[in-house]
């Protein structure tokens, strides 16, 4: 059985690079605001559907009060010359029984590496132990990357456009 809580496992991306998928932890609050001050405007548009730099206290409590089980989390983390860094996240939150809705962020240097479509892998593992049945999510239009993960994932796929938003559902097979 996944313990999300206390998730951790260890992931070779293309190309070589060794990062560790794991669960969010509460004293992640400073490692989250370098990743989000090192994030593009765009990157962060794409995730957030505004440029949103920072946050208030009750923000940043919402994103780190994680119960891993109605709100899963996981991080990215790479070394960067020694030092264990958060290059991206993933999270759900159930949003009705056996639907959750899932986002995800990566920094810019680690996007298109592989990054994202990790954090997939792990959080749908983890939804489908949890008994989940589908993700949902709101991808903008433009942003093919997420768009394409969410295509690759192995999961079946069914999009819904509504002006410059795609609305995903991820049925878990």
């Amino acid at each position: 059985m996944i313990d999300p809580a206390n998730y951790s496992a260890t992931e070779t991306l293309p190309g070589g690079r060794r990062i560790e998928i794991r669960a969010q932890r509460p004293q992640d609050r400073a490692g989250l605001r370098e990743a989000l001050a090192r994030t593009s405007a765009e990157s962060l548009y794409y995730r957030f559907f505004s440029v949103k730099r920072e946050f208030s206290e009750k923000e940043a409590d919402y994103f780190l009060d994680v119960d891993f089980v109605k709100h899963v989390a996981l991080m990215a983390v790479v070394d960067e010359d020694g030092r264990a860094v958060i290059g991206g996240g993933a999270r759900y939150i159930v949003v009705q029984p056996g639907e959750a809705e899932a986002s995800f962020a990566v920094i810019d240097d680690y996007q298109a590496k592989g990054i994202g479509a990790a954090l997939m892998r792990h959080l749908s593992a983890i939804g489908r132990e949890a008994g989940l049945r589908q993700f949902v999510a709101e991808v903008l239009s433009e942003n093919a990357p997420m768009l394409k993960v969410f295509e690759r994932s192995g999961l079946t796929m069914s999009t819904r456009r509504d002006g410059t938003v795609v609305h995903v559902t991820l049925r878990f097979a």
